[in-house]
């Protein structure tokens, strides 16, 4: 082991000693290993940068339902025990979701529009999952409303706030009006929606659709009506539904078309992210393949010009009493020092490089978006094939070098 020790000082010393050709030797493996490190961080930066696009699009997984239809509620829990649906909750029908709602004589957004959420929506954001109040708590306590970005700053509403909800029939030729107060929960995230809507737990909207079909609602603050039947189910006009990933929105979409339930959704746009990764990949791999053969001849050919180089000392060594394996050691010691330091200063200049890439094609780190970027393991793994790469050419030049006999050697060189 103290020989070891000692053959691995003398390497380092040997590199430093000739600190030009050390120099040129990395400059070689730089100029081979740089340009694959930016190359593949472009790679995995442009398609991740698509995916991530398409997933945090609000509306990417939606299979959005055409027309109306009749759905149940153990329609929607059997769509829900589905693995490709993330979410899934009843909706009424399309006039009655719509309501006004005021802060005051000064604030009000008419006309706006209600989505019926629940706990997992993927309309809120993962801080705004506090569960919705149930059918029973709604009775009891104010509604909750997720309020869009446009329209809390159009009633100047914060969470926290109480609001007004307003609804309007007419009655046997009297037109009346219904209000529930709400309480705003949370603001949707700017880009999760850009218009005049609101998230509301799916009760008050059945609540709405019973008070516009004339029956009589508490909440509505009318006593005019007829009454209403507890025990009858909730019939939905759609369902809102969400695929659980990009890959299961046609699995999803056809098996509602099996029900001769038309959709719509981002298939093609999701086909066409899958189909730009795959060409990437060829093209990009076709290009690292072409890198990588450079790369292995760049390897080869400065290591084992280097041990030509050093025929001469290792055999002196071989002489003074070092064994073939202890020779192989010394120049494997130099092989991972050269490739560290040059593995090293490839990722400075990667680093570098993909700030350029993200500045001038990105938008850099201001705006979240990244073209050129690659994960610590992914760096992590190509640090380990350089070296085995090097540590293999260094091995069998070094095999080949150590097998001659070392007076030959002396005499060859002299």
């Amino acid at each position: 082991m103290m020989r070891r020790i000692l053959l691995a000082r003398l390497a380092v010393a040997d590199l430093l000693h000739d600190r030009k050709v050390s120099l040129f030797m990395m400059a070689t493996l730089v100029a081979v290993i740089a340009p694959l490190l930016l190359l593949f961080g472009l790679k995995q930066g442009v398609v991740e940068q698509l995916r991530s696009d398409l997933v945090r699009s609000p509306d990417a997984l939606e299979v959005r339902m055409l027309g109306s239809g009749d759905f149940d509620d153990a329609w929607v829990a059997a769509a829900q025990a589905r693995a490709d649906v993330a979410f899934a909750v009843g909706m009424t029908r399309v006039l009655n979701l719509r309501g006004d709602l005021l802060a005051d004589s000064r604030r009000f957004a008419e006309n706006i529009e209600l989505i019926p959420t629940a706990d997992g929506d993927p309309l809120r954001a993962e801080e705004q999952a506090a569960a919705l109040p149930s059918a029973d708590a709604v009775a009891q306590t104010l509604p909750a409303l997720f309020l869009s970005s446009a329209l809390a700053m159009r009633l100047q509403a914060a969470p926290g706030d109480t609001l007004t909800l307003g609804a309007q029939r007419r009655l046997d030729g009297v037109l009346e009006r219904g209000q529930w107060q709400v309480r705003v929960a949370d603001v949707l995230p700017a880009h999760g929606m850009d218009r005049l809507a609101a998230l509301a737990p799916l009760p008050l909207l059945v609540e709405l659709e019973r008070f516009r079909d004339g029956y009589r609602v508490e909440r509505s603050g009318l006593t005019t009506g007829r009454a209403a039947d507890d025990d009858e189910p909730v019939r939905y006009a759609r369902v809102r539904l969400y695929a659980s990933d990009a890959d299961r929105i046609s699995s999803l979409a056809r098996w509602l078309q099996e029900q001769h339930i038309d959709t719509r959704s981002q298939q093609a746009q999701a086909d066409s992210v899958r189909q730009i990764s795959t060409v990437l990949g060829w093209v990009f791999g076709v290009i690292a393949v072409a890198a990588l053969l450079g790369c292995i001849a760049s390897l080869a050919g400065a290591f084992l010009s280097n041990i030509e180089r050093k025929r001469r000392n290792l055999a002196v060594l071989g002489l003074l009493g070092s064994t073939q394996g202890e020779l192989a050691w010394l120049m494997q010691v130099q092989a991972l020092c050269l490739s560290s330091a040059a593995y090293a200063c490839s990722l400075l200049i990667y680093g570098l490089g993909s700030l350029v890439f993200d500045a001038v094609l990105g938008g850099g780190p201001a705006t979240g978006r990244f073209v050129c970027e690659l994960a610590g393991w992914q760096m992590a793994v190509g640090y380990v094939l350089t070296l085995l790469l090097a540590g293999s050419v260094s091995w069998a030049g070094t095999r080949r070098a150590v097998r001659i006999d070392p007076a030959e050697s002396l005499r060859e060189v002299g």
